[in-house]
């Protein structure tokens, strides 16, 4: 490398760092014209030279590619601990040059609730504001942004037994980008997605206003029910309409590998799993494992319904007779215990469990599609034929059944659009453990190259994808921070089809100056002139 090239990294990063802390001064000093009691918030506020930064910053971080030396750290974390310290929070980060990304529960798929391509940039951190509200005459809650699934999920039952709400299987989620995203789980063929049971939130705006849904008016609030909120502002709580699950419900969880005939059981639960009552949802995990005759395929069918074991034998007997259930493989349970059984653990387990904000975390890259035709066997085992590969050894396909309500809800409704002709959605993961890291670029090349083999088996004309299962891949612009419209499309159109020209009307009238920005952030429209 050449002296003058070395000379140009030392000033580039030595002015990037100056413009960090010019921009952390002016910051800090904001807040304490802005706050006439600054101690109210200044314990809430981490700089890099706070002994609490680094733990506070990783604490949320559940995907690792993002946790590492190198990934660009914010220059101020905030934990706000009462809606409105945002407004004030917003206005000095706007006034420095601060972008803004905000963090719930911290599962982005690209780490993007917790860093930015380009610095300088501040984490509004909303775990402090996880207050929930339960009405059980009117079945309703208020939940705050900042709260996780699981607790939801706990409040809900300490309330009542026969009350419930659709939302996702990993209960460490936030709901803020669950519910923003979309949100969908094991109820989602009776009840829809979480954003369709949303009726009402509270939002801090670009101009610092705290609104609620009569203010914010009817385009806004569209827009947030599976937008993805980080588009359009700082949403501090939500509103929910709880629903109606029976005091008993059954699960299941059975195994199949290959030479169980799984390939053929897979191939009829395409055609079986979307057209089976609105009560039951089966759902496939794929992933290797090994056998006594050695290296095999596991599909584990795991399933939730509303209603006993009686009546669930007699759909599978008469609907899906391939899968062979028997009583034994089935479980009544309450449907809090459920949620806890979805989540990984034992029937036994105590539901406390799903109030813990940290699960997992590990080494990550996903991918989702829509299938609208049945995969056929041929290009099963086209898929067992990558699984075997080496970079597979920890991946896991995840089979999502659609149908039911989800196809009787328009697409236009909310911006999630994936409805009607939709069978199921499909969601790779690759994962990979912390000593391979320095290898990620491998795991990822084979992610896309999976990617490419599922093209002729999945949805087109647009191809596409879930936004809450983010993927930087579908096209992105980084210069300066900024998400160009033309660029914006070729993801835009994957995750919202035809509802991403509504999207980026409504960023133009309530962010016209694009201040809530990311990566993959709803433009405006005169972005795609800049």
């Amino acid at each position: 490398m050449s002296t003058f090239a070395l000379a140009l990294i030392l000033f580039v990063t030595i002015s990037s760092s100056r413009v960090s802390a010019s921009s952390t001064d002016n910051f800090l000093e904001c807040l304490h014209k802005e706050f006439n009691n600054y101690s109210s918030i200044s314990n809430n506020v981490y700089t890099p030279i706070n002994a609490s930064y680094s733990s506070t910053l990783r604490y949320s971080i559940h995907n690792l590619r993002f946790a590492s030396d190198s990934t660009p750290k914010p220059s101020v974390i905030v934990t706000p601990e009462h809606e409105s310290q945002i407004p004030p929070l917003l206005c000095c980060a706007k006034l420095s040059g601060l972008q803004i990304r905000t963090r719930s529960g911290g599962h982005d798929y690209e780490g993007l609730s917790s860093y930015a391509s380009q610095v300088p940039f501040l984490i509004l951190d909303l775990i402090n504001l996880r207050e929930i509200t339960i009405d059980v005459e009117h079945k309703t809650a208020w939940v705050g942004g900042g709260a996780i699934i699981g607790e939801l999920y706990y409040k809900i039952a300490e309330k009542s037994p026969v009350l419930g709400f659709p939302a996702g299987i990993g209960p460490a989620v936030g709901v803020g980008g669950h519910f923003s995203g979309g949100g969908y789980g094991t109820m989602h063929r009776k009840y829809g997605l979480s954003a369709d049971n949303i009726i009402d939130a509270r939002i801090v705006d670009a101009q610092g206003r705290i609104l609620d849904r009569e203010s914010m008016g009817e385009d806004l609030f569209w827009a947030i029910r599976g937008g993805g909120g980080a588009s359009f502002g700082v949403i501090v709580a939500w509103k929910v309409k709880l629903v109606d699950v029976p005091e008993r419900v059954t699960v299941f969880k059975v195994n199949r590998v290959l030479e169980q005939n799984a390939t053929q059981i897979i191939h009829r639960w395409q055609s079986i799993a979307p057209q089976l009552d609105k009560d039951l949802f089966i759902g496939i995990m794929l992933y290797r494992t090994n056998s006594s005759s050695g290296m095999t395929i596991n599909a584990n069918f795991y399933s939730l319904f509303l209603g006993g074991v009686d009546r669930l034998l007699s759909i599978t007997r008469e609907s899906f007779p391939e899968l062979g259930l028997v009583k034994e493989d089935c479980a009544e349970v309450s449907w809090i215990q459920s949620a806890v059984y979805m989540a990984g653990y034992s029937l036994q387990t105590s539901p406390q469990v799903l109030l813990n904000r940290i699960q997992a975390k590990g080494y990550w890259k996903g991918k989702s599609n829509y299938v609208q035709e049945p995969v056929p066997e041929s290009g099963l085992e086209g898929v067992w034929k990558l699984l075997f590969e080496a970079e597979a050894e920890f991946v896991l396909v995840a089979m999502n059944a659609y149908g039911g309500r989800m196809a009787e809800i328009p697409e236009s409704a909310i911006p999630f659009p994936h409805r009607a002709g939709n069978l199921y959605k499909l969601l790779l993961m690759v994962l990979w453990r912390a000593e391979h890291n320095q290898d990620s670029d491998k795991y990822i090349r084979w992610s896309r190259e999976f990617d490419d083999y599922l093209t002729p088996y999945v949805s087109r004309n647009p191809r596409a994808a879930y936004l809450n299962y983010r993927d930087l891949d579908l096209g992105v612009n980084k210069v300066h921070g900024r998400t160009s419209y033309s660029r914006a499309i070729i993801w835009g159109k994957r995750y919202f089809k035809g509802n991403f020209d509504r999207l980026v009307r409504i960023k133009s009238v309530v962010d016209p100056r694009n201040f809530f920005k990311n990566e993959q952030s709803i433009p405006p429209a005169h972005s795609k002139f800049g």
